[in-house]
């Protein structure tokens, strides 16, 4: 009888234990729930196609951002949204199946095409191009679809190794980047390694525009410290023109100062005496590319007091 009353017991213990663990784990369920629709909602909200709008937008001229208060030291500067970008553009109208069809199909006769010329030209260059790679260059560049790093420097495939990203930036916890240099200098031995920004780059416009901009913030973080550690100067610009492409100048330098305070650059260059770094601006208006003219040695041994990763 004792027996009987225990397992009774016991059942309905058993019973309600895991009546409350099925509660809790649907209140687990449902709280992870509500934490991932959250996160969509963060991640697809206002925020967030704001500054998609911006970058993907076509450049407003810096002349058009707009300054709500006069630069100082003693108080940061504060930018507002030309108007074209305050809310997002108008989605582009949709493709027609045959559209997509022959754009994809001119990419292909295009390529047909380019590999008959370079047959016809250089007998030998495929069969270069499976022996291996050797290029002189790193080229770390902006995504920006209208600067091609090959076509607007003349080089051949093979000549340049390349890594693009928004706003030409170099970022330490950015496993891409890293990789890259690492692979380049380590593994390729490349001679030199350029930064080449824009004027007009959306990533720089949007990092001064005051907003909230979803997902982009933590990326963009980076060329807004870039303001912070030259905030006298650029304060110092009445121009917003003058004042925009300065900060584009001072964002390449700044990824360059950031390139060589990887280890890979510094033990290569105790060793070989390469690579060198330097930085590059391309403007829209001319086609031309601007040196910045970077003492690379005085930024190596500046860099070292603080970040010598040589031994």
């Amino acid at each position: 009888m004792l027996s009987t009353r225990c397992g009774a017991l016991l059942s309905s213990a058993l019973f309600s234990s895991r009546s409350a663990f099925s509660s809790s784990y649907f209140a687990f369920s449902s709280s992870y729930f509500a934490f991932s629709s959250s996160y969509f909602a963060f991640s697809s909200g206002p925020s967030s196609r704001l500054g998609i709008a911006i970058l993907c937008h076509r450049p407003v001229l810096p002349s058009r951002l707009v300054r709500s208060s006069r630069f100082s030291s003693s108080k940061p500067p504060s930018w507002s949204l030309p108007a074209p970008l305050a809310a997002s553009p108008a989605p582009p109208a949709p493709m027609k199946d045959d559209d997509m069809h022959k754009s994809h199909g001119r990419l292909l006769e295009n390529n047909r095409a380019w590999a008959a010329d370079q047959q016809k030209r250089d007998p030998g260059f495929f069969a270069r191009l499976c022996a291996g790679q050797s290029p002189e260059f790193l080229w770390i560049g902006c995504s920006d679809s209208r600067i091609p790093a090959e076509l607007i420097t003349g080089l051949e495939p093979g000549e340049a190794f390349i890594h693009r990203n928004i706003a030409n930036l170099v970022v330490n916890t950015d496993l891409n980047v890293m990789s890259v240099i690492n692979y380049a200098v380590r593994h390729l031995g490349v001679k030199q390694i350029i930064v080449c920004g824009h004027y007009g780059c959306g990533g720089v416009q949007a990092a001064m525009t005051p907003k909230d901009l979803g997902i982009l913030n933590p990326w963009l973080r980076n060329i807004r410290d870039v303001y912070r550690l030259h905030e006298a100067q650029l304060d110092a610009i009445a121009d917003d023109e003058a004042r925009y492409n300065r900060l584009v100048e001072l964002n390449v330098e700044e990824q360059c100062r950031n390139v060589v305070k990887t280890a890979a650059v510094q033990q290569s260059y105790a060793q070989n005496q390469y690579p060198v770094v330097r930085g590059y601006v391309f403007g829209f208006q001319d086609g031309l590319l601007k040196d910045l003219e970077i003492d690379f040695e005085a930024m190596l041994a500046n860099v070292q007091k603080i970040y010598n990763l040589a031994n």
